[in-house]
């Protein structure tokens, strides 16, 4: 089998266990380069991970690197949570560059786990809270001055709402006109836009350690009993708020429709699943988060909803340059079907307000 990288580089940059046997590709990421290599030890089969990491998302991989090793170690340290063990490389980093400029990285392969693509029933959902929420709840006391920002101003709502102005300025007219209606609505969300980062500003929210991408598949499930058991995909974590990566998983998760359904009738908010996410979420992340915190996780859902809508517009009035889109018109459609979802979750805070009360108080 020919490998689609160096493979004595590889061999020699890290320190592997065992005699090498062979690989298999793995094709369920979407930014980087993903490898697993076994190898035969005293009788017995060893697995790594290698990762090609993409330094055209990532621009600096040891400050990314030093962000990964530095939660990692401090989760494994309170051991109250399985996490991604990496290896360190022959000359001491936790990564290394080959001849080609590559940065390449390896962590030891977990066994006897699952992912989840779909949200099948409630117990799923409620099962990926808690463990984003035993995430944020460990990483809580985390020295948040240590870390870096991957990608500045990732969740900077109204930096967001900024750039879709700027970008509203200088489209050409027959990109703007089939999209009126949503352009209005966007624009009249100026002060939503602002509000999160506002209070930042004010110290009225903390900043804690993010994941910033809690979609389903970066945890890894048990297979005997089905709880998560570890984040991954952790390229991402940054300084942040609590409510980003809440509001992301409802805006992902409790939807009823694909993020692209043209059909928007088909979009709203699964109130029931939110209420189990929130009770998953909650059971191991109340007693780390403020009151302000804990009253701001409905809105979260709608403001995060909101910035997405902001992002595929701002990216097809500036000629679809961003997002990977599948046929002419695609970031159209998730515009739409974002503001649909949004509009929804809009009309229904009240109602996830009175639910994640309950919950506390309970």
């Amino acid at each position: 089998m020919n490998e689609p990288f160096n493979l004595d580089f590889v061999l020699k940059s890290f320190d592997f266990k065992g005699k090498y046997r062979d690989f298999d590709t793995k094709n369920d990421g979407n930014i980087n380069s993903t490898y697993v290599l076994s190898f035969d030890e005293g009788g017995c089969e060893k697995k790594y991970t290698l990762q090609k990491i993409n330094t055209y998302v990532f621009k600096k991989p040891d400050e990314l690197m030093q962000n990964i090793t530095g939660i990692t170690q401090h989760i494994r340290k309170k051991g109250d949570m399985l996490t991604l063990n990496f290896i360190r490389s022959k000359n001491g980093k936790y990564f290394c560059t080959d001849d080609d400029g590559n940065y390449w990285r390896s962590y030891e392969y977990i066994d006897g786990v699952y992912t989840c693509n779909t949200i099948d029933n409630a117990d799923v959902f409620k099962s990926s809270g808690k463990a984003f929420g035993r995430f944020q709840s460990i990483l809580s006391d985390y020295p948040i001055d240590t870390l870096y920002e991957t990608i500045p101003d990732f969740h900077n709502t109204y930096k967001r709402f900024l750039a879709f102005k700027r970008s509203l300025e200088s489209a050409p007219e027959e990109r703007k006109a089939p999209m009126k209606e949503e352009i209005n609505y966007l624009l009249s969300k100026e002060e939503d836009c602002g509000y999160l980062v506002g209070l930042i500003k004010n110290g009225e929210l903390p900043l804690r350690v993010t994941h910033n991408d809690t979609k389903l598949n970066n945890i890894l499930f048990d297979n005997a009993t089905d709880e998560g058991v570890c984040i991954i995909d952790l390229d991402t974590v940054m300084p942040g708020l609590s409510l980003y990566d809440f509001g992301d998983s409802i805006r992902f998760g409790a939807n009823t429709a694909a993020e692209d359904e043209r059909d928007t009738r088909k979009i709203s908010l699964d109130l029931e699943l939110f209420k189990a996410y929130s009770e998953g979420y909650l059971s191991e992340a109340k007693d780390s988060l403020t009151e302000r915190e804990i009253s701001l996780l409905p809105f979260s859902a709608y403001i995060m909803t909101l910035e997405l809508a902001l992002r595929f517009l701002t990216d097809l009035l500036d000629g679809d340059i961003y997002f990977k889109t599948n046929y002419p018109g695609h970031n159209a459609v998730r515009t739409r079907a974002q503001l649909a979802l949004c509009k929804d979750i809009e009309k229904k805070l009240p109602e996830m307000q009175g639910i994640t009360e309950a919950i506390i108080n309970a």
